[in-house]
């Protein structure tokens, strides 16, 4: 543990950072309750990483408002910090189970968190070791890394919302400190969304496209002309619903397609 006055839980081996930013809140009442959560969460011996806007403005600098707090843990964790606060007397609430708790107090509250709505990005150890530390809001507290981070946000695409500009934003401004090979081998299945938002980065800062590094664009460029080369899947699939169950909801429904699992029609019949 670090040796300062600052109540949490915390590897000293951590790298340390200073947040560039912080978002944000509705008001002051809502400053004291993330407050009083931190220091809970602090106070136990449960790992967690605090993600989504405030980790977004610790990167990049980017200021916006935020309605919640976004708490990252492991699965095995997730009844142990729902159970906490239930104990402490919070309103607690299983939104839902494969991914997202929420905890209440009046009409604040926070996210736990421990995978994505998809199923496809499981909170690990390794986002632990790969995390950092800082002080929010009173206490000492794991920070996710900005290589995790862009992978929480691969998959937010829909109608209502598109994490784009975050991923872009913690490329331009954290491109030092993110690990791509750790970056590629999350995205290994799913390499096509990682070479999606390379390409959206270079064509959103053409002069910054040096940032990339040039190993993974030809990695992903040769892997896409490989593909190329090969006839089209005779299963009709649409991975569409990984990025929103909705939006992508009548190729399955209605026009054949198959989605993550189960079996749609043949192209050929």
């Amino acid at each position: 543990m670090i040796n300062d006055p600052l109540p949490g839980t915390v590897p000293a081996s951590l790298p340390a950072i200073d947040a560039k930013a912080a978002p944000t809140l509705k008001n002051a009442e809502a400053e004291v309750f993330y407050t009083e959560a931190i220091r809970e969460l602090a106070a136990t011996d449960i790992p967690f990483l605090v993600a989504g806007t405030y980790a977004v403005s610790a990167y990049t600098g980017v200021i916006r408002q935020t309605k919640d707090l976004d708490i990252f843990c492991k699965a095995g964790d997730f009844s142990r910090i729902l159970a906490h606060f239930k104990q402490l007397g919070y309103a607690v609430e299983i939104e839902d189970d494969r991914w997202l708790g929420k905890v209440f107090k009046g009409t604040h509250f926070f996210d736990i968190i421990f995978a994505s709505a998809n199923g496809t990005m499981p909170v690990s150890d390794q986002w632990m070791e790969h995390a950092r530390q800082t002080e929010l809001l009173g206490s000492r507290v794991r920070i996710v890394g900005p290589t995790e981070l862009i992978w929480s946000k691969c998959f937010i695409q829909d109608r209502g919302r598109h994490d784009g500009a975050d991923i872009a934003h913690t490329i331009l401004k954290a491109q030092d400190q993110i690990d791509w090979h750790r970056l590629l081998s999350y995205l290994e299945v799913h390499w096509e969304v990682l070479l999606m938002q390379i390409l959206s980065f270079r064509w959103i800062y053409p002069s910054e496209r040096d940032r990339i590094p040039t190993w993974l664009l030809d990695e992903l460029l040769d892997r896409l002309a490989k593909q190329r080369q090969l006839p089209s899947p005779r299963m009709k699939i649409c991975r569409g619903r990984l990025l929103s169950q909705t939006d992508y909801e009548i190729d399955v429904k209605e026009w054949g397609f198959a989605g993550v699992g189960g079996t749609g029609e043949f192209r050929d019949g």
